[in-house]
Parts: C-alpha cells; sequence; structure tokens
C-alpha cells in the first residue's frame, strides 16, 4: 500500500511538472511573437465587477419602463410532448431576442480588468469567470467578436491569467448579468497552477502562508479584510468627528513601557546600541499630552515577545488615544458610542452574532468592579481579605497559581481571570483595578489601594484597556520603582523606569483619559472570526523547509 500510494504521488508530480511546462513554454511562445504579456505597463479599468452589475440594472430599468412582456404560452407540465416544450421554448427566445434587441442598441460599454478562474469553450463560443477586488462576473468570448487570431490566443488561456476586458453588458436567457467581450487582453500569464475550484484552498495552515492564494480562492476571506480595512478607516472618522489628532512615535525604542510584556530585542549598528521594538503606544502619546496637543491618537504595531494561540500574536495592531481634561468615565462613554459605531457602520446593526452567540453593542454596556466581579463568580470579597499572605492562602485554597513577588492586588487579579471572565459574554467594563497590577494609573481617591481603569469584556475576552491616566511624577517613580523590583525578582513582563517620561511629567501633564484597542480582536468580533490568524493578512509562522513546492500541502 505503501509503495502504490509513493508511486501515485511520484506521478501526481510528474503531472504537475508537465502542466507548469506547458504554461512556460505558452509564455515562451508569446514572448517570441512580440506578445510579452509582462511588457504591458497599464490597463484603462473603468468599473468592478459590482458596478457593472448596478450600471446595468439601472439601464434596464430605465430602457425598459415602457416596454410590455409579450404574452408567453403557460410553461408545459412535467410530461408534456416535445411539440408543447419545443414551442414554449420558442416564444421565451423569441420573447428574449426582442428585449435583447431593445437593450443592446444602447449597452453600457465598460471595461474591467481580473483573474480568470473559470473557462468553458465551447467552439466559436466561451463562457469564462473573472474575479477583481469586487467580486466575479462572466464574460461571453466569441469568435465573431474577438476575430479569429484573438479567438484563438483566448483558447490557450489558463486558469489564474489575469486579463483586461473590454465590452458591452448584456442578461443572459438565464438572467445573469454578463459582458460580451469585444477586446480580450492577457495582461498577466500565470505560471502556476491555482488550488481546485470547488473546493479552493482549505488547507488552514496553506491559507496563511500562502495568504495571496487564500484571497483569490476564498471569498470569505477576501471579505474578512476588506471589512477589516473599513474598521480602521471608520475608528479614524469617529475620532475625527471627537477633533483627534492622528500621529505617529517610535518602533525602535530604548525602553519598551507602556503595558506587560515581554520586549523583543535588537541591535542599532549605526548607534552601537541595543534597542527594543515597542511593547505599546503610551508613553510616546502622553509625551504629546504633555506637550499640549490635547486629543491625539495611534494606530500602529507594536510587538511582544510571548506565545501564539486562537487571539495572540507577537506582533498585533493597537489602536491608543490620550484626551485630556478627561477620565475613565469619559472614556467609557468614548469606548461605548465607537462599539456601537462601529458595529453600525461595519455590520449594519448593533446586535451581531459571533460564533452562535448572539451579543448586543445597542443597549448600555455592564458596569462592574474587578472585586465586585470576583464576589459575584468566586464568593470572595477581596475587600475583606486582610493582606498579601491572606490572599496568598486563598489562592493556594483554590489551586491558583502565583508567584512568590505577587501582593493581594495581583492575587485578585489572578481570581478575576480564573473565575471571572468566563463569563462575560455581553460588554461589560470592569473597573478599579489593584494598584499592583497598573503602574501608570491614577489611584482612586477614595481607596488609593485601586486606581481609576477599567477593561472592556465582550464575549470573555479583553477588547480594551483604559485609565485616568497618572500624572503625579512623585508617585509615578515610586511605581516605576516597585516595578524595577519585581523584574529584579523574576518578572519578565515587568516595566522599568523611564527618566525622559518622569521627566515630561515633571514638566506637567493635564488631568487625561487615556484607552487602548487591539484592533485584530475588535476585527475577530465583527467578521465573525474564530482565530487571530484569520484577521492577519501575514500572521506570525514557524519557518519552513522552502523546498516544498508553492502548492503542495504545507502541515
Amino acid at each position: 500500500m505503501a509503495e502504490n500510494n509513493q508511486k501515485n504521488k511520484g506521478e501526481q508530480q510528474q503531472d504537475l511538472n508537465q502542466l507548469l511546462k506547458v504554461r512556460r513554454e505558452k509564455l515562451a511562445n508569446l514572448q517570441s511573437e512580440g506578445r510579452d504579456p509582462f511588457q504591458i505597463t497599464k490597463f484603462d479599468q473603468t468599473h468592478h465587477t459590482d458596478d457593472v452589475k448596478s450600471i446595468y440594472e439601472a439601464y434596464e430599468k430605465e430602457t425598459l419602463k415602457d416596454y410590455v412582456e409579450p404574452e408567453l404560452p403557460p410553461e408545459p407540465e412535467e410530461g408534456a410532448d416535445n411539440e408543447t416544450i419545443s414551442a414554449y421554448r420558442q416564444a421565451k427566445k423569441e420573447a428574449y431576442n426582442k428585449k435583447r434587441e431593445i437593450l443592446d442598441a444602447n449597452a453600457p460599454k465598460v471595461s474591467i480588468a481580473g483573474r480568470m478562474l473559470f473557462k468553458r469553450v465551447m467552439g466559436k463560443a466561451s463562457f469564462v469567470n473573472i474575479q477583481d477586488l469586487k467580486g466575479r462576473i462572466q464574460i461571453y468570448v466569441s469568435k465573431d467578436a474577438l476575430g479569429d487570431e484573438s479567438y484563438g490566443d483566448f483558447k490557450k488561456s489558463d486558469i489564474g491569467d489575469i486579463f483586461g476586458v473590454k465590452g458591452y453588458v448584456f442578461r443572459t436567457m438565464t438572467g445573469e448579468i454578463s459582458i460580451h467581450a469585444e477586446e480580450m487582453t492577457l495582461l498577466s500569464k500565470s505560471l502556476q497552477i491555482l488550488p481546485e475550484k470547488y473546493h479552493g484552498l482549505t488547507d488552514t495552515d496553506a491559507r496563511y502562508r500562502q495568504r495571496y492564494v487564500d484571497l483569490i480562492m476564498n471569498e470569505d476571506s477576501r471579505a474578512v479584510f476588506v471589512k477589516r480595512s473599513q474598521i480602521i478607516r471608520e475608528i479614524r472618522n469617529f475620532l475625527a468627528g471627537r477633533d483627534f489628532m492622528e500621529v505617529e512615535t517610535p518602533m525602535l525604542v530604548h525602553n519598551a513601557g507602556g503595558a506587560a510584556a515581554r520586549p523583543f530585542e535588537t541591535h542599532y549598528n549605526s548607534l552601537d546600541e541595543d534597542v527594543k521594538l515597542r511593547i505599546s503606544l503610551e508613553l510616546y502619546l502622553k509625551r504629546l499630552i504633555v506637550g499640549g496637543l490635547e486629543r491625539v491618537f495611534e494606530i500602529g504595531r507594536v510587538f511582544r515577545n510571548e506565545g501564539v494561540d486562537t487571539r495572540h500574536n507577537p506582533e498585533f495592531t493597537l489602536m491608543e488615544l490620550y484626551q485630556a481634561y478627561t477620565d475613565y468615565e469619559g472614556m467609557m462613554e468614548l469606548t461605548e458610542s465607537m462599539f456601537r459605531y462601529l458595529a453600525e457602520q461595519v455590520c449594519g446593526t448593533t446586535t451581531i452574532n459571533y460564533q452562535g452567540t448572539e451579543i448586543d453593542l445597542g443597549k448600555p454596556f455592564a458596569r462592574m468592579t474587578m472585586t465586585e466581579a470576583v464576589k459575584k463568580y468566586a464568593g470572595i470579597d477581596f475587600d475583606e481579605v486582610a493582606d498579601d499572605e491572606a490572599a496568598k492562602a486563598l489562592a493556594k485554597e483554590k489551586h491558583i497559581e502565583f508567584e512568590d513577588f505577587h501582593k493581594k492586588g495581583d492575587i485578585l487579579n489572578l481570581f478575576f481571570e480564573e473565575f471571572v471572565e468566563e463569563n462575560l459574554i455581553q460588554p461589560t467594563f470592569i473597573m478599579d483595578h489593584p494598584i499592583e497590577i497598573s503602574p501608570l494609573t491614577k489611584k482612586k481617591p477614595e481607596d488609593p489601594t485601586k486606581v481609576e481603569r477599567f477593561e472592556l469584556f465582550i464575549n470573555t475576552w479583553e477588547m480594551c484597556n483604559a485609565y485616568s491616566e497618572l500624572n503625579d511624577p512623585i508617585d509615578q517613580r515610586e511605581r516605576f520603582a516597585a516595578q524595577d523590583a519585581n523584574a529584579a525578582a523574576g518578572d519578565e513582563e515587568a516595566e522599568h523606569t523611564d527618566e525622559d517620561f518622569l521627566n515630561a511629567l515633571e514638566i506637567g501633564m493635564p488631568p487625561t483619559g487615556g484607552i487602548g484597542y487591539g484592533i485584530d480582536r475588535l476585527t475577530m468580533l465583527l467578521t465573525d472570526s474564530p482565530a487571530i490568524r484569520d484577521v492577519l493578512l501575514f500572521p506570525t509562522l514557524k519557518s519552513q523547509n522552502t523546498s516544498s513546492t508553492p502548492n503542495s500541502s504545507q502541515k
């Protein structure tokens, strides 16, 4: 059996190599005849496929507004004789031809371009499907319209070739809006073979590694990335409506702060200095608030040296914004308004469905403090827990792992992750986090063990993180010192003292609210995508043996 399988694989590889060889020979013939498609530099694309369809529907409606449909004989019943069936078909064809004559007189002329994904040659006439960014459309290609030479060239084309098509629009007898080709220009020769058309590119790993093929073969995948672009555009539109400025800050930094994460490290040869890739946008954006810009945001890549799972990728897109003269209550209003706006603009409704779960973004978002949430779902009131040792005893009792340097607030957060997160399906603001896990956040005046911070949870996921920003430089220095101590105790995700940032705070930062959104997780939610890799065009993957054939199954 193993020998037979190996033999079959060998034969399939031989067949594949022969097909690839034929494609290269076709290209060589075109080049030898002075018709190299790769020397074409442009094509006048006037429409996309969806434009063509909407234009023709409008034209058809206007042209036929006074047209009276001829009366057809009744449709033959099952088992009718051939003469009855033939008469009905003839009457239907005559009615179609009469309407076509009226419509073809001034039919819209269009020029589209795209990849050929289907081809059916029938002697002197053929049908093909061309796909562009907006969809697919059928093309009718005839020898009479193109001429012998051009039609002969077309017949030699392959699935995957990119064509420019000029012609007029019509509707077939079966009702499909199509283009009657008057010119077909080969714009690029495909030298590889696309996956089998009915199943597309179904191997998940191959889809991620060959995203370009995935985008060609899988309409759903292409729609996700079109929608991702729309999400980012609408975030910008929303923030522009609130007078925010978009800015850019460094990716290579000496002190990677603003989050609890392990950074990537690299070396800057010109300065002979080690630098890090940023893990957050926060500290530079706050410097701009100090500088008086008042409302700033950035959408950019950040990098965290962590594992990969369905919701984490080591490089991802973050949106952070900072607004002077407001606090975390202001950030809650902005967040709720933005999520509702994005759902309406991108999904057309504030009630979305994620993997079978209905999520309502139209209702006011629920609010709970972290202590209230842990009390509700774990039955423990941490306000009544005496000290760090008592908190650690509770953790041991509940089999929750912790580090020696953890304090009561850290344990509260571990209880939250263990017992609460899985219950937060509908939008919920979790407020007033412990100070130990919030080194950049302003304390609550009435309870200095907690800070004015919230995280928004939807579908059990943390969707964003927001603060009343700490603007007291003395307090901030003390918080950094505590983080330095954690780092010395082995916490690889601890922050470190940033002297320039402290200097900025000493210059003076106004009361400020700030927030960070993970764009990838937000896109997962609004596109009903099960994994973060489904919303990243080129997710991080372990490198492969590059000797494998481009279209082979890659595991």
